[in-house]
């Protein structure tokens, strides 16, 4: 009797742990050309409700040099035992456009102490500050020059690696310029003013326009570290430097003709047609 309540026992504990892991998210699937390259680093910061850890990771041989940036893990349960200075190995896949850990597996734990890319942002109906910054031609712009029309600003580094953060938002400005409404543009901020001067900015700029399409609609700008900390500071974007890298959120903003927030987008998962829709009344909001 002793012997196959154990048995039982055991049955329906394996049938927990399995259902314990059919319950946890699963990573996305990855195409046949997709890349893997082994990870090992050190967790700097992780934020379960953005499924997003910040590693200082050693060099991934075939991708890049050692630096400290944030990635997409998909595994929930992973969070509850992460916390900054853990040690940390997973698989990086990377997928044309997408990027993505997986197999993660976690060492060693250490304390915590480490600075935020998340701030506090302004409300919906808030009034935008006049910030001064410099575009991709060497112009002095302000915010307060395009009251009268819609505004859609982004954060952005032309270093920045990874294809579903920089690279992305710089894709989703170019799907979105055709589309726009008339008495609307948009504008990119480099977070990375020591390297991304105008001329740089104008030509990373280029590459990403659509055919037959200028910087009218469309400017890219940089500024003063004071500058461009007090336009990521306003919008509750964090970001500093880490072993020759700058580690940072995402934010995306649409400011009214009134020059007053209409929506603020956190992270990598809105979407052109979202926008579009605000655009026409449809959804203001803050996520």
């Amino acid at each position: 009797m002793k012997n196959n309540f154990k048995r039982i026992f055991g049955i329906l504990s394996i049938i927990g742990l399995l259902m314990l892991a059919g319950c946890r998210a699963k990573p996305p699937e990855a195409s046949a050309s997709a890349r893997r390259y082994d990870l090992k680093g050190k967790v700097v910061s992780a934020d379960k409700a953005k499924m997003e850890v910040v590693i200082a990771h050693e060099a991934i041989a075939g991708y890049m040099e050692p630096m400290t940036m944030p990635f997409t893990l998909r595994d929930e349960w992973v969070f509850d035992v992460l916390a900054p200075g853990a040690a940390i190995t997973a698989t990086l896949v990377v997928d044309g456009d997408r990027s993505w850990l997986e197999n993660p597996t976690v060492t060693q734990m250490a304390d915590a102490g480490q600075p935020s890319t998340e701030g506090i942002e302004p409300e919906v109906g808030a009034e935008v500050p006049d910030l001064t910054l410099t575009n991709q031609d060497g112009r002095r712009i302000s915010l307060h020059q395009y009251r009268g029309r819609t505004l859609i600003l982004t954060f952005i580094y032309t270093r920045c690696p990874l294809p579903d953060y920089c690279p992305l938002m710089m894709r989703n400005f170019a799907e979105l310029l055709p589309m726009l409404p008339e008495r609307t543009e948009l504008l990119s901020i480099s977070i990375d003013p020591a390297y991304d001067t105008p001329a740089v900015l104008r030509d990373y700029g280029r590459r990403h326009l659509p055919p037959g399409e200028s910087f009218r609609r469309w400017e890219l700008a940089t500024g003063t570290d004071e500058e461009i900390r007090a336009a990521a500071g306003y919008f509750g974007l964090g970001y500093w430097q880490e072993a020759g890298q700058i580690i940072h959120g995402l934010r995306t903003a649409v400011i009214s003709p009134a020059g007053r927030i209409v929506s603020i987008h956190r992270g990598n998962e809105w979407k052109p047609a979202e926008i579009i829709a605000e655009l026409k009344g449809q959804t203001p909001v803050s996520r």
